[in-house]
Protein backbone atom coordinates (compact mmCIF):
# COMPACT_ATOMS: atom_id res chain seq x y z
CA UNK A 1 0.00 0.00 0.00
CA UNK A 2 1.20 3.42 -0.89
CA UNK A 3 0.08 6.82 -1.04
CA UNK A 4 0.71 8.19 -4.15
CA UNK A 5 -0.60 11.56 -4.93
CA UNK A 6 -3.44 10.62 -6.82
CA UNK A 7 -4.75 8.82 -4.26
CA UNK A 8 -3.93 11.72 -1.97
CA UNK A 9 -6.05 13.85 -4.73
CA UNK A 10 -8.82 11.61 -4.46
CA UNK A 11 -8.98 10.89 -1.05
CA UNK A 12 -8.88 14.89 0.06
CA UNK A 13 -11.86 15.11 -2.11
CA UNK A 14 -13.72 12.28 -1.66
CA UNK A 15 -13.13 13.25 2.54
CA UNK A 16 -14.72 17.10 1.88
CA UNK A 17 -17.42 15.96 -0.32
CA UNK A 18 -18.38 13.79 3.32
CA UNK A 19 -17.35 10.08 2.33
CA UNK A 20 -16.60 8.37 5.71
CA UNK A 21 -13.58 6.70 6.03
CA UNK A 22 -14.57 3.28 5.36
CA UNK A 23 -16.34 4.48 1.71
CA UNK A 24 -13.13 6.32 1.21
CA UNK A 25 -11.44 3.09 1.47
CA UNK A 26 -13.64 0.67 -0.49
CA UNK A 27 -13.42 3.38 -3.58
CA UNK A 28 -9.28 3.58 -2.86
CA UNK A 29 -9.26 -0.34 -2.46
CA UNK A 30 -5.74 -1.98 -3.07
CA UNK A 31 -4.87 -2.31 0.96
CA UNK A 32 -6.15 0.76 1.79
CA UNK A 33 -8.16 0.26 5.01
CA UNK A 34 -10.15 2.97 6.61
CA UNK A 35 -7.60 3.28 9.36
CA UNK A 36 -5.32 3.81 6.68
CA UNK A 37 -7.48 6.82 5.15
CA UNK A 38 -8.34 8.23 9.18
CA UNK A 39 -4.38 8.24 9.80
CA UNK A 40 -4.06 10.27 6.41
CA UNK A 41 -6.13 12.39 6.99
CA UNK A 42 -4.73 13.61 10.50
CA UNK A 43 -1.32 13.68 8.54
CA UNK A 44 -2.70 16.11 6.54
CA UNK A 45 -4.92 17.68 8.66
CA UNK A 46 -8.05 17.34 6.49
CA UNK A 47 -10.03 16.40 10.02
CA UNK A 48 -12.21 19.34 10.30
CA UNK A 49 -15.69 18.97 7.82
CA UNK A 50 -19.06 19.32 7.87
CA UNK A 51 -21.13 16.71 9.15
CA UNK A 52 -24.06 15.71 6.70
CA UNK A 53 -27.36 17.33 6.95
CA UNK A 54 -28.89 13.78 7.63
CA UNK A 55 -27.61 13.55 11.66
CA UNK A 56 -30.18 14.33 14.19
CA UNK A 57 -30.09 17.72 16.00
CA UNK A 58 -29.25 18.00 19.78
CA UNK A 59 -32.24 17.35 21.84
CA UNK A 60 -32.27 19.85 24.69
CA UNK A 61 -31.33 18.83 27.85
CA UNK A 62 -33.46 18.85 30.95
CA UNK A 63 -32.26 21.63 33.04
CA UNK A 64 -31.54 21.30 36.95
CA UNK A 65 -32.87 22.60 40.04
CA UNK A 66 -31.66 25.88 39.88
CA UNK A 67 -30.28 26.11 36.13
CA UNK A 68 -31.51 29.05 34.28
CA UNK A 69 -31.63 29.51 29.98
CA UNK A 70 -28.53 31.87 30.56
CA UNK A 71 -26.10 29.58 31.58
CA UNK A 72 -23.61 28.60 28.98
CA UNK A 73 -22.72 25.15 27.53
CA UNK A 74 -18.79 23.88 28.84
CA UNK A 75 -18.16 22.73 25.27
CA UNK A 76 -17.31 24.73 22.45
CA UNK A 77 -20.12 25.44 20.21
CA UNK A 78 -19.47 24.04 16.45
CA UNK A 79 -21.20 25.05 13.14
CA UNK A 80 -19.85 23.35 10.74
CA UNK A 81 -16.31 22.98 10.43
CA UNK A 82 -16.12 26.25 12.47
CA UNK A 83 -15.94 25.83 16.62
CA UNK A 84 -16.58 29.07 18.15
CA UNK A 85 -15.04 29.95 21.13
CA UNK A 86 -17.71 30.00 24.75
CA UNK A 87 -17.34 32.35 27.18
CA UNK A 88 -15.16 31.49 30.07
CA UNK A 89 -16.14 31.20 33.33
CA UNK A 90 -14.62 32.47 36.58
CA UNK A 91 -13.28 29.07 38.76
CA UNK A 92 -14.19 29.49 42.11
CA UNK A 93 -11.57 30.76 44.00
CA UNK A 94 -9.06 28.30 45.73
CA UNK A 95 -9.51 27.71 49.47
CA UNK A 96 -6.23 29.82 51.51
CA UNK A 97 -3.52 27.41 52.32
CA UNK A 98 -3.00 26.98 55.67
CA UNK A 99 0.12 28.96 56.53
CA UNK A 100 2.89 26.64 56.67
CA UNK A 101 5.03 27.32 60.65
CA UNK A 102 8.15 26.62 60.59
CA UNK A 103 8.90 22.84 62.63
CA UNK A 104 12.85 22.73 63.19
CA UNK A 105 13.55 19.53 64.25
CA UNK A 106 16.70 19.81 66.94
CA UNK A 107 19.56 18.18 66.33
CA UNK A 108 19.36 16.01 69.66
CA UNK A 109 22.18 15.98 71.51
CA UNK A 110 21.17 12.16 73.45
CA UNK A 111 22.98 12.62 77.00
CA UNK A 112 22.39 10.53 80.10
CA UNK A 113 20.87 11.39 83.44
CA UNK A 114 24.22 12.46 84.83
CA UNK A 115 25.08 14.99 82.17
CA UNK A 116 21.44 16.98 82.00
CA UNK A 117 21.24 20.51 82.79
CA UNK A 118 19.16 23.01 83.80
CA UNK A 119 18.64 24.46 80.19
CA UNK A 120 18.29 21.35 78.48
CA UNK A 121 15.45 19.53 76.78
CA UNK A 122 14.15 16.78 79.29
CA UNK A 123 12.32 14.65 76.57
CA UNK A 124 12.43 11.07 76.96
CA UNK A 125 14.34 9.21 73.93
CA UNK A 126 13.89 5.55 74.23
CA UNK A 127 13.06 2.78 76.91
CA UNK A 128 13.79 4.10 80.31
CA UNK A 129 14.61 0.14 80.60
CA UNK A 130 17.09 0.19 77.95
CA UNK A 131 21.43 0.99 78.26
CA UNK A 132 21.03 3.48 75.72
CA UNK A 133 17.89 5.25 77.20
CA UNK A 134 18.91 9.47 76.63
CA UNK A 135 17.66 12.65 76.63
CA UNK A 136 16.84 15.20 73.68
CA UNK A 137 19.22 17.74 75.64
CA UNK A 138 18.54 20.28 73.20
CA UNK A 139 18.67 23.96 74.17
CA UNK A 140 15.61 25.58 75.73
CA UNK A 141 14.33 28.62 77.51
CA UNK A 142 14.60 28.32 81.17
CA UNK A 143 10.95 28.80 82.50
CA UNK A 144 8.67 27.50 79.64
CA UNK A 145 8.70 24.21 80.86
CA UNK A 146 11.12 21.28 80.54
CA UNK A 147 11.07 21.01 77.03
CA UNK A 148 12.70 22.70 73.76
CA UNK A 149 10.06 24.67 71.27
CA UNK A 150 9.63 21.42 69.24
CA UNK A 151 8.85 18.80 71.92
CA UNK A 152 6.52 20.99 73.83
CA UNK A 153 4.53 21.40 70.60
CA UNK A 154 4.06 17.86 70.85
CA UNK A 155 3.59 17.80 74.45
CA UNK A 156 1.25 20.44 75.08
CA UNK A 157 -1.84 20.45 73.03
CA UNK A 158 -4.02 23.68 73.04
CA UNK A 159 -7.30 23.07 75.32
CA UNK A 160 -9.43 24.04 72.02
CA UNK A 161 -7.19 21.18 70.70
CA UNK A 162 -8.38 18.40 73.36
CA UNK A 163 -11.52 19.17 73.67
CA UNK A 164 -12.24 19.12 69.69
CA UNK A 165 -10.41 15.28 69.29
CA UNK A 166 -12.90 14.46 72.79
CA UNK A 167 -15.91 15.79 70.93
CA UNK A 168 -15.14 13.95 67.86
CA UNK A 169 -13.97 10.75 69.72
CA UNK A 170 -18.07 11.06 71.34
CA UNK A 171 -19.37 11.05 68.34
CA UNK A 172 -17.91 8.30 66.37
CA UNK A 173 -18.93 6.40 69.88
CA UNK A 174 -22.53 7.34 69.21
Amino acid sequence: MSWTDERVEQLKKMWLDGLSASQIATELANGITRNAVIGKVHRLGLSGRVKSPAAAPARPRARGHGESDAIAPAAPVVHGNLAVAVAARPAPAPAPRPVAEEVVVPISERVGIMDLRESMCRWPLGDPASPDFRYCGAKMQIGLGPYCTYHARIAYQPAMDRRRDRERRAAARG
